[in-house]
């Protein structure tokens, strides 16, 4: 049997070494961070003002923290502070005049003022910097509505579909839709919406309308119109004493969306380039490892890890152009697993600023990427 104690001295020598914590003697930026977590945790409990006021505080710190500054325009933004919003989001563009977000955050408040038409202006900068950003092509989609410019808001919600299929099941509850809700184009979007869902694998009139949060009639009359149509075929499953419809795409059209990569909507999807669309996985996989260490989600950052060993997911990517750094989340992984949270929390910092670093580059080959495509 293990013994459950030693001695204080000899424990407190195997430890030692292990520990290393920052504080602001050895990390000049360690004072912002903790300020920067502290407004983030207090925006999650709606602590606005407060959330404000702290995020100020780490500015004095980094005046052109773009991170911080999003955060803080956010917070303004939901405050009803559009002025100083739209104030700290030229703040942004003045250091990224291409970051996209703060484009499109920048659209949404003139959208809360009512000013369609600059909301419009910031809302193809977004798309200028980014053609694959699908909110961007969202939102552009609403302001077009809300102008009376429907064939152009069906044209931009399309676009928008075709990145982001879910883009098609929040329109169509949306209210900034109102305009164009009797259009035809509007009404295959709807159908597009239950067709997606039956593609993904859900097959009952249940299950299509817990996924797309349709109306139950809407997607009924969804399902006879493309019935009509012949875009879907009806079975009937048995259970004990009940007989239960089901549905799937038709043959002809199943092959037809497997060989020609064409949209639901019968145009065909923009596909990303094969670079284009291994940076933005790689973004995303970026993004989702560093709220998990952020939060200290011991389990979630194993979890969140993996993509960057995987050679099916962003492994290959990792090894050409990161290799030391691939190889040093697989040394995190391993430690991780063995040490635990004790480990995380002491080199939390370390994995926030290699994934900070990784991101920079990222960030800059995907932009080359969109320009030259």
């Amino acid at each position: 049997m293990k013994k459950l104690f030693r001695s204080k001295a000899k424990a407190e020598k195997t430890k030692a070494p292990k520990i290393k914590r920052e504080t602001s003697l050895t990390d000049a930026d360690y004072n912002r961070r903790k300020l920067f977590k502290k407004g983030v945790n207090l925006m999650a409990n709606e602590q606005l003002d407060d959330a404000a006021d702290v995020l100020e505080q780490a500015l004095r710190i980094d005046p052109k923290n773009v991170e911080t500054l999003l955060k803080l325009g956010y917070a303004r933004f939901h405050l009803d502070d559009h002025i100083e919003a739209l104030r700290v989001y030229d703040t942004i563009l003045d250091i990224d005049v291409t970051n996209a977000e703060t484009w499109n955050l920048k659209s949404l408040v003139h959208y809360e003022q009512k000013n369609y038409s600059k909301a419009l202006d910031c809302v193809e900068k977004a798309i200028d910097s980014d053609p694959t950003y699908g909110m961007a092509w969202y939102n552009k989609a609403c302001f077009l509505s809300l102008v009376n410019q429907i064939p152009e808001s069906i044209e931009a919600l399309i676009r928008s579909i075709e990145i982001d299929v879910k883009n098609a099941r929040k329109a169509v509850k949306d209210k900034d839709f109102v305009n164009v809700r009797v259009e035809e184009g509007f009404r295959r979007i709807i159908e597009v919406v239950v067709l997606e869902s039956i593609r993904q694998g859900y097959h009952t009139i249940g299950s299509i309308v817990w996924t797309t949060f349709l109306d139950k009639a809407d997607a009924e009359d969804s399902l006879r119109k493309l019935l009509e149509r012949g875009l879907i075929v009806k079975h009937e499953k048995r259970e004990i004493f009940h007989r239960i419809p089901t549905y799937d795409l038709a043959p002809e059209l199943a092959k037809k969306v497997r060989a020609e990569k064409k949209s639901l909507l019968g145009i065909t999807q923009k596909k990303l380039p094969a670079a284009v669309k291994d940076l933005k996985e790689l973004s995303q996989a970026i993004q989702d490892v560093k709220s998990s260490i952020e939060n200290e989600e011991l389990e979630k950052t194993i979890e969140n890890f993996e993509p960057f060993i995987d050679s099916t997911k962003c492994g290959k990517q990792m090894i050409e152009q990161f290799f030391e750094e691939h190889r040093e989340i697989r040394l995190w992984k391993i430690r991780l697993k063995d040490r635990g949270f004790h480990y995380l929390q002491d080199n939390k910092q370390k994995m926030l600023n290699t994934f900070d670093n990784i991101e920079v580059t990222v960030t800059k080959q995907l932009r080359t990427e969109i320009t030259q495509s």
